[in-house]
């Protein structure tokens, strides 16, 4: 297979923007690990014994973290219902990510770029699925809508186990125009719909690629199918034979198609 290529133009800029407070074990760990400079002090819980909340402190102090013991009703008064295991972290000042700047992330990619559009998930847990899928495939950016659909909370970060804070979750005004932006900066764009006719395995991903997937619900809206290069979908012949069976979660989808993708690029 030849990898196609696109002609391509850029302009970045990069934004801030205030996040709420991190909840849980892997995702709190991750932010000091991998984002210390704005994590602004972590509180865990007084008295738990838990290995992983003293690893999580010490590794705090070194950073200069503040740190403190608070009382559980106080953990769950800033976890906003959200499982907390023990420990949160207030986290200010987080590197946030705009349509803008999609062209230096794909010029960085150098011709590999691997984008993950998000067309209206509304469910934080697959979200968060979602992008823990991403980092492992070491994806370049996931492409999210500002509106109609779920942003990165509390709960997104702790489902994404620390992904939420180590990949560019990039958040767009109008995906339609973006997923036209990006096909013009080189990048081919491939939906995933259950009627379409040809099949994930058939394609060539090796070079810069977006990969579509739509909400829970209803898929990919009409815009977003108007301005993929072509439909595919996931081979799933055990539908045929068992027709109340559902298709995949969009999180499941998503690690199916990104991995094919990571399968083709190390061969």
């Amino acid at each position: 297979m030849e990898a196609k290529t696109r002609c391509s133009r850029h302009n970045s800029a990069m934004s801030n923007q205030s996040s709420p407070w991190i909840v849980g074990i892997n995702a709190v760990a991750s932010a000091v690990e991998h984002d210390a400079e704005h994590v602004r002090e972590v509180l865990i819980e007084a008295g738990a014994k838990n290995p992983r909340l003293t690893e999580i402190e010490e590794n705090a102090r070194r950073k200069d973290i503040d740190v403190r013991r608070v009382a559980t009703n106080a953990l769950e008064g800033v976890a906003g219902g959200v499982r907390h295991q023990g420990v949160v972290a207030r986290y200010a000042a987080a590197k946030t990510y705009n349509e803008d700047d999609l062209p230096e992330l794909i010029e960085a990619a150098a011709g590999k770029a691997l984008l993950l559009i998000l067309d209206g998930v509304q469910d934080p847990h697959n979200l968060g699925a979602c992008l823990r899928s991403a980092a492992a495939a070491g994806v370049t950016a996931v492409v999210i809508p500002k509106d109609k659909a779920v942003q990165v909370n509390a709960t997104v970060r702790k489902t994404s186990a620390g992904a939420a804070d180590s990949i560019p979750v990039v958040r767009v005004t109008n995906l339609a125009r973006t997923m036209r932006d990006i096909q013009q900066l080189g990048v081919w764009i491939y939906g995933l719909a259950g009627e379409a006719t040809a099949s994930l395995y058939k394609l060539d991903l090796r070079g810069n690629v977006a990969l579509a997937l739509g909400g829970e619900a209803d898929g990919l809206r009409r815009l977003t199918r108007e301005h993929c290069d072509q439909l595919v979908n996931i081979p799933m012949p055990g539908l045929a034979s068992s027709p109340g069976v559902e298709s995949l979660n969009v999180s499941v989808a998503s690690g199916v198609v990104l991995f094919e993708a990571v399968r083709q690029r190390t061969l």
